[in-house]
């Protein structure tokens, strides 16, 4: 099994804001040269959504779905003091430190079903995924998805896990048929969702899953709502997936039904 490890890089320009994005992501270059789309942790939901980026990211790639290249991208304390949009520099000041950044993917064009096709088989692939992570967030209205070189890629998983904002409640989160689901943009296609739990059942173990979380850096783990040390947070990720896994009858039967209304 290939052990999870992310790059880091330094952010050396900040090249504009992609306004499109609510927490105010930006194209960045770093000292690798690449040009990145960086997401702040000092942005609305802070650090909170880049572990759900990351794990729903890295999830995705373990999977076998195409991903952009996910890297730890930290900020100098002295990056972006000439900035002179306000706003910027506040959030450029409040995300000193680590932060994560997704490869740029120059020339892709937004995934739009009423112009491109997704076989049913990716399709159950992604919405299997996206009900395993609850994301919200690959709509008709906001499908979060790429087409890249004549290939699908998936981008922008921050709004997943969304039990981690009502921390309280994570066990009974765990076992929800995640009614959301039928906003699905796939969800039409998706025929093959029995299919496709057998098969990820077998790929995403716990030591894969334990593989993922542990790389959550502890500096993104310092919480206010909660007392609870690093540690404990990451395994309540881990225990979070593998409720879930084990429970994956509740969230196809509920993605199932939604579809049988569509179609």
């Amino acid at each position: 099994m290939t052990k999870t490890e992310l790059r880091e890089v330094m952010v050396t320009r900040y090249i504009a804001p992609l306004r499109e994005g609510g927490s105010l992501p930006a194209l960045v270059e770093a000292d690798d040269d690449f040009k990145y789309v960086l997401k702040f942790k000092g942005a609305g939901h802070g650090t909170k959504a880049l572990i759900a980026e990351y794990i729903g990211g890295e999830i995705a790639r373990t999977l076998g779905l195409k991903v952009p290249e996910l890297v730890f991208a930290d900020l100098d304390e002295a990056f972006g003091r000439t900035e002179a949009d306000e706003e910027i520099q506040d959030l450029l000041k409040a995300s000193r430190g680590l932060n994560l950044a997704l490869h740029f993917l120059c020339g892709a064009l937004t995934y739009d079903p009423a112009v491109n096709q997704v076989d049913e088989n990716l399709a159950s692939r992604i919405v299997w995924l996206d009900a395993l992570i609850t994301n919200v967030d690959r709509t008709f209205r906001n499908t979060n998805m790429l087409i890249w070189h004549k290939e699908l890629w998936l981008i922008d998983h921050g709004a997943s896990f969304y039990f981690h904002h009502s921390w309280e409640n994570k066990e009974k989160h765990s076992t929800s048929p995640f009614s959301l689901i039928k906003d699905h943009v796939l969800l039409p296609q998706a025929s093959m969702l029995e299919e496709v739990d057998k098969e990820f059942q077998q790929i995403l173990t716990e030591d894969k899953i334990r593989d993922i979380i542990n790389l959550i850096p502890e500096e993104w783990l310092q919480w206010r709502e909660t007392l609870d040390p690093a540690e404990e947070i990451k395994e309540a990720y881990v225990q979070f997936l593998l409720r879930r896994l084990e429970n994956s009858e509740i969230f196809i039967k509920e993605a199932q039904h939604a579809r049988k209304n569509l179609i």
